[in-house]
């Protein structure tokens, strides 16, 4: 996206620079000002505010334990609507610069996906850091889908019929999940990406447009990749999904992002790379959103029709 305004701050939605003048305001502190501990609570309890209030109802809502690696037990939880017949599953990655999120922030969020697109969805409470570094969060993911696709059925799911899916780092660890999948012959039906992170580096111009004061800040995204991964690993496709040799033969994906952030411009590249590799795109670009919107229903109504587009994604890839 080249066009990226002299004053970027004029292509924010009214709702968008409302929100952003409230926390200002408020005079919330960044998140590099706490410790990790510290910004998850934060995060935990100041998120669900933005978002849709009372939660979506979902038929059944279940917390779940999923094996991985090193003997541990990642908290996961499944939604699911009535169903006499086994359900397609979306295995969803909570954002958070791989340092804060959880099943609480995304809760909305994976209620809005499961009833849209008709489909079970499995939220991964995945390891943070900085008490767990690169590469855990995607060997967690990793093993997850596994998981789904091995002893799904128990939980009334469709083992031939799962995607993957998160939000900025979440959405790395997706499409990063979806190149692995192509690797060891597993099928998906989609890979599910908002605004998700692509590259390694904030060198792009929508990070310079967009850098500071659209609720991601670059001082923010320092914050969490320092938290994350060793400078000198940055350039690994397994973090940045962009530098991967090849991307042919990846599941097909439906991308959304916001148009105020920082993250935009590698999104679109993402999807431009999906689409010279022969791999079906859907991508949609949400008109002066920000980084973040489609947890933030209650303070951005756009994040419904981000929710609902999401929703008729997934049901055209399970085939409903």
């Amino acid at each position: 996206m080249s066009s990226h305004h002299t004053h970027p701050q004029s292509r924010l939605a009214p709702a968008a620079r409302l929100l952003i003048e409230r926390i200002h305001r408020a005079g919330r502190p960044p998140m590099q000002a706490m410790t990790p501990a510290q910004a998850r609570a934060f995060y935990d309890l100041g998120g669900p505010i933005l978002d849709l209030q009372p939660p979506p109802a979902v038929d059944r809502v279940l917390d779940i334990r999923v094996p991985v690696r090193q003997g541990h037990c990642c908290p996961a939880r499944l939604y699911a609507p009535h169903s006499d017949t086994a359900l397609p599953v979306l295995l969803y990655l909570h954002g958070g610069g791989f340092t804060v999120g959880s099943l609480t922030t995304h809760d909305g969020l994976c209620r809005q996906l499961s009833r849209h697109g008709h489909c079970a969805v499995v939220s991964l409470d995945y390891r943070l850091a900085p008490e767990h570094r690169f590469p855990t969060a995607l060997h967690d993911a990793w093993d997850a889908l596994i998981w789904l696709q091995q002893a799904g059925a128990s939980l009334g799911l469709n083992p031939d019929r799962i995607a993957v899916g998160g939000d900025s780092a979440g959405g790395t660890l997706a499409a990063v999940c979806a190149l692995m999948a192509r690797d060891a012959g597993l099928k998906l039906a989609l890979q599910l990406l908002f605004y998700p992170g692509c590259t390694g580096r904030s060198n792009l111009p929508s990070h310079h447009a967009y850098g500071q004061g659209f609720l991601l800040d670059l001082e923010t995204i320092d914050w969490f990749f320092d938290h994350y991964i060793d400078r000198g690993e940055r350039d690994d496709w397994r973090f940045a999904p962009l530098n991967a040799d090849d991307h042919s033969g990846v599941a097909a994906a439906w991308i959304g992002l916001a148009e105020c952030d920082p993250l935009v411009d590698g999104g679109v590249r993402y999807a431009d790379t999906l689409r010279m590799a022969g791999v079906p795109v859907d991508l949609e670009i949400y008109r002066g959103m920000v980084h973040g919107f489609a947890t933030m229903g209650r303070a951005l109504p756009d994040a419904l029709t981000a929710h609902a587009d999401a929703g008729r994604a997934l049901q055209q890839a399970f085939g409903d």
